[in-house]
């Protein structure tokens, strides 16, 4: 039987041929990626797969302080005993996107529908005491409206304005179930190659007694500030998150990602995440990891 490093190295390669990355080669402004340039738009919706989050794999993503006894909120969805976790796991993203419909409200006010899916997993590969299990999987489907704002104040350029439905969840059973829906709105704006994204969300009402997390939003935070700036063949993405509240509840994380476009679409990728929620499983889970691998954009 082949290495499964070697296996998943090699889908991985894969991807790279296929229609999912052959539209990002070049930079992309906010309104080209999201199809809100006069060239787009005269298109047809045509539900092509396009890239959404980054698509990565880190072969190697060490944890100061891997989770090996998750708690939560809810008395059902504590783990009793601590589980035998490494702290170096294999850490995949994969992440895509399609216009659905364009101009649902008319050529002068417009509002396209996206849907999207991300999925990311934390793989235990070096774990052979624990015969190699996924760790966590975090599924996250969405869908959401966007609508162009082309306006400047100075050198910034206002891009988009939208709001949408996000489910996350890790698919698992008691204690391990993790799961929310929000509505999230989203804003961006650029700064010549500085693209910025707000995100704020507001987390939908779930049974007490079903809820999985009660307290997420307080840890894995009630909005998303990102920053993204390509120069040359380099990418810096800087993503935060914070509950915005103060005193116990004054919680928070910030994530860095860097790439550097190697050949064509196919970039050495490195990540640095702090704070809490690297993912669902670790909403309240305080850590720093460090991972390096592949990625394409």
């Amino acid at each position: 039987m082949k290495n499964p490093i070697f296996l998943f190295f090699a889908f991985f390669i894969m991807l790279c041929s296929h229609t999912i990355a052959q539209d990002i080669n070049k930079y992309q402004s906010l309104a080209e990626t999201w199809q809100l340039d006069s060239i787009s738009r005269s298109k047809k919706v045509d539900l092509k797969l396009l890239p959404y989050k980054p698509l990565y794999i880190l072969f190697a993503n060490y944890s100061t302080n891997v989770n090996k006894e998750p708690v939560s909120g809810n008395p059902n969805n504590v783990v009793s005993e601590p589980i035998a976790y490494k702290p170096i796991e294999l850490v995949f993203q994969i992440s895509f996107k399609t216009k659905m419909l364009q101009n649902v409200f008319g050529d002068e006010i417009g509002g396209d529908i996206w849907g999207a899916y991300t999925q990311s997993s934390r793989w235990q590969l070096y774990n052979n005491e624990l015969s190699r299990p996924f760790r966590e999987t975090n599924y996250q489907p969405e869908v959401f409206i966007l609508f162009g704002t082309p306006y400047h104040i100075g050198s910034i350029k206002g891009v988009f304005l939208g709001m949408g439905l996000n489910h996350q969840s890790n698919g698992r059973s008691n204690p391990f179930s993790r799961s929310w829906n929000r509505i999230i709105f989203q804003m961006g704006w650029e700064i010549d190659k500085l693209q910025i994204i707000l995100k704020p969300w507001v987390r939908l009402p779930e049974d007490e007694e079903n809820d999985d997390n009660p307290d997420v939003d307080e840890y894995m935070g009630r909005a998303e500030l990102s920053f993204n700036y390509v120069i040359g063949k380099h990418d810096f993405e800087l993503a935060t998150r914070h509950s915005l509240r103060g005193g116990d509840n004054n919680q928070g994380s910030a994530r860095l990602d860097y790439s550097y476009r190697v050949i064509n679409n196919l970039k050495i990728h490195a990540q640095v995440f702090s704070g809490y929620g690297e993912s669902l499983i670790d909403y309240n889970h305080n850590q720093t990891t460090f991972g390096v691998g592949l990625s394409l954009y």
